[in-house]
C-alpha cells in the first residue's frame, strides 16, 4: 500500500487517537491537529517516539495550512457536557472548522473525510435509521449546537463537492466506545463504568427503556478507514455503527455484571431531546464498504472496563 500522508484533526480525542494509531500502524505518516479542548495528550502519548507521528496544537475554527494526500476531520466536542459547555465554539468548529478543512483539502486536491453523527437523525421517527432519512432535530433545543452545526457541515461537505470537484466521504457515526474514552465525559458507557466501580449507584435517565446502539472503537475505526478508501464516486453519507441496540436498563445490568459491581440504579429525568430509540441501518456500509461490526458488546465492554480500572489505581 503507497506510504500516504494523512492529517487528523481531533487527533488526540477518543476516537481521533485510535485512528492515528491504526494509520501509523499502516504504515502511513500521520499528522495530528488539536487544540486540546477534549483530546489529551494522554492518549497520543505513546506515539510520540513513532518518527512519522507529529502534533501541532492548532484550532481548526481558524485557518491551517499543510500539504497531505488525506484529511480525516473528527475535530469537534461529541458529548453534551463538553459540546454544551460553549455552545457557539461548537457551531463554529463543525461550520468554520469544516469550511477551513474543505478549503485546505480543495487547495491541495486531498481527499477529506468528515466525521458526522447519528445525532443527525435528532430523535427519530423512523427506526432503524437509514441514510435517506432526513431526521427529527429541535434546532433551538440545548443539544442543536452539535446536532445542526453537523449537520451544516454535511451540507458544506456535499456542495464543496458539487462546486469544487472537492473528494469527500461522510460518515455518520453511531455511539462508539472503547478504552481512551474520557472518565467524566457525560456518555452512558463512561457513566455507568465509572459509577459502578465506584459503587455508586448506576443513573439512569428516564425509564430506562430508551434504546442505543454501541460499536467497538476498533470496528469504528476500521469503518472509517475503509470508507476513506472507497473510489472517489462513492461520498456517503454512510451509517457506521452496530445495529444491535440495547436498552438502557440492559446496558446498566451488563456493566454491573462485568465490573462485579452491587451498585442499585437510580432515576433522573430524561434530558432535554435525548432520543428515545437510536440504531442504524448498515445495509450500505455492508454492501460498499464490506464492513459490519466485529467486536460483541460484552468483550468490548471487558476491555473498557479493565481499561477505567486502569485509570482508578493510576490516580
Amino acid at each position: 500500500m503507497k506510504k500516504k500522508k494523512i492529517l487528523v484533526s481531533g487527533g488526540a480525542g477518543f476516537l481521533g487517537s485510535h485512528l492515528c494509531e491504526r494509520l501509523l500502524k499502516d504504515g502511513h505518516e500521520v499528522i495530528c491537529l488539536d487544540n486540546f479542548f477534549t483530546g489529551s495528550k494522554k492518549n497520543i502519548l505513546h506515539l510520540m517516539d513513532n518518527p512519522f507521528f507529529e502534533v501541532i496544537r492548532h484550532d481548526i475554527t481558524m485557518p491551517f495550512f499543510i500539504e497531505v494526500d488525506e484529511i480525516y476531520n473528527l475535530a469537534c466536542p461529541a458529548s453534551p457536557i463538553h459540546y454544551q459547555f460553549n455552545p457557539i465554539k461548537t457551531i463554529k468548529t463543525s461550520v468554520a472548522g469544516s469550511i477551513n478543512m474543505l478549503g485546505l483539502a480543495k487547495r491541495i486536491k486531498a481527499k477529506i473525510l468528515q466525521a458526522s453523527t447519528s445525532e443527525v437523525y435528532g430523535d427519530p421517527q423512523v427506526h432503524p435509521q437509514k441514510e435517506d432519512y432526513w431526521g427529527n432535530v429541535n434546532p433551538i433545543g440545548s443539544r442543536a449546537c452539535y446536532d445542526e452545526g453537523k449537520r451544516c457541515a454535511e451540507a458544506l461537505f456535499v456542495n464543496y463537492r458539487k462546486q469544487n470537484n472537492v473528494r469527500i466521504k461522510i460518515a455518520r457515526i453511531f455511539n462508539t466506545y472503547g478504552p481512551r474514552m474520557d472518565p467524566q465525559d457525560g456518555r452512558v458507557v463512561s457513566n455507568f463504568i465509572m459509577q459502578a466501580l465506584k459503587g455508586d449507584d448506576i443513573t439512569i435517565y428516564g425509564t430506562g427503556k430508551q434504546s442505543r446502539s454501541f460499536c467497538y472503537v476498533d470496528d469504528m475505526i476500521e469503518g472509517l478507514i475503509l470508507l476513506m478508501n472507497t473510489d472517489d464516486s462513492f461520498t456517503g453519507p454512510v451509517n457506521l455503527g452496530n445495529p444491535n441496540e440495547m436498552s438502557m436498563l440492559d446496558l446498566s445490568s451488563l456493566v454491573r455484571e462485568l465490573s462485579g459491581s452491587e451498585s442499585g440504579n437510580t432515576y433522573d429525568d430524561l434530558p432535554e431531546d435525548d432520543p428515545m430509540q437510536r440504531q442504524p441501518d448498515i445495509s450500505l456500509a455492508k454492501k460498499a464498504l464490506g464492513w459490519e461490526p466485529k467486536t460483541p458488546v460484552r468483550e468490548g465492554l471487558e476491555r473498557t472496563i479493565d481499561y477505567f480500572k486502569k485509570l482508578q489505581s493510576e490516580s
